[in-house]
């Protein structure tokens, strides 16, 4: 009889030496199989039917967050579905193993809601995107930031990553995105442009592309070095404000103007697929249902004339 501990700390293993995973995905797996093992008191995989996936989805559709104990709120169905894919993926190591266990397509995830798109219109972008105009290092690397974000769809991760030494005499750099996994993304003249006058004025010798500013006196923080993920954000939320943008911007909300901008434009799903870094198309089909610029005219065409 094979622990279900050890066994769970192989797969681990396994999904990060051999598939590649990030350690962010490595312990998020961790957490979720931790919580099924610890509710159903499981010890061994041969233990593992369908009762007790049951009892576990019960309890979790259950649960509620900290922040939704007062409003009775239980998790999200795609919260819950984090543990179930998971919990699908454990499985199907164990079947690779031969280790007797549930049949891990005995395992349904749950249905949930279609994904709402948050976008901003052309207009906006324009607005987003030209708001840096200063000539000091904050202004020019901020606008670099908003160039770079649209022109290549980068996660704001990758835009964190990205080093100082990027070849800017190509149109396109090849980036290490999620799973590890590289694609080539592509910039614009804008982009490269604003990138340029951004670097010619750094004073600094760090290594990132994207660095922190020393407040009071306006030139690069040698302190510190690369901006984070938070950083990016926050000045992404800034130049919405200053733009006059009443909704919400993010940096992903650009990626998914990067994406629908494409399709709009004429590029086919598997191209748009390859450009975002997506390992399903599943995922990037959401743009489908905002860019469809043939049934729009139709309906515009149609619609009404009577």
């Amino acid at each position: 009889m094979t622990n279900l501990e050890t066994t769970k700390q192989q797969f681990l293993e396994y999904i990060e030496i051999e598939k590649g995973r990030s350690l962010k995905t490595v312990e998020n797996y961790d957490r979720y199989l931790s919580r099924f093992i610890f509710f159903s008191k499981i010890k061994n995989p041969e233990d593992i039917d369908e009762g007790a996936v049951r009892e576990f989805r019960l309890w979790l559709n259950r649960q509620s967050t900290g922040n939704n104990r007062a409003t009775g709120e239980t998790l999200k169905k795609k919260t819950q579905n984090y543990y179930l894919i998971a919990l699908r993926a454990f499985l199907k190591f164990l079947a690779k193993r031969k280790i007797k266990s549930l049949a891990p397509e005995q395992i349904e995830l749950a249905k949930v809601a279609e994904r709402h798109l948050d976008l901003i219109s052309g207009d906006e972008l324009k607005r987003l995107i030209s708001s840096p105009d200063g000539n000091d290092i904050k202004s020019l690397r901020d606008k670099a930031i908003l160039e770079l974000l649209f022109s290549t769809g980068l996660r704001v991760s990758e835009l964190c990553s990205l080093p100082r030494d990027i070849d800017l005499k190509r149109d396109g750099i090849s980036i290490i995105g999620k799973g590890e996994k590289m694609r080539v993304v592509f910039i614009s003249d804008d982009a490269k442009n604003a990138v340029k006058e951004y670097l010619a004025g750094r004073k600094d010798m760090d290594d990132a592309m994207f660095v922190k500013v020393d407040k009071l006196e306006n030139h690069i923080n040698h302190k510190n070095t690369a901006l984070t993920r938070r950083s990016i954000e926050r000045i992404v939320k800034y130049y919405a404000i200053k733009s006059g943008i009443s909704k919400k911007v993010t940096p992903h909300v650009i990626r998914h103007c990067f994406a629908t901008d494409l399709l709009q434009n004429g590029a086919d799903l598997r191209s748009v697929q390859a450009l975002l870094g997506h390992a399903n198309i599943g995922t990037t089909q959401i743009y489908t249902h905002v860019s469809d610029r043939h049934l729009h005219e139709i309906h515009k065409k149609f619609h009404n004339k009577s």
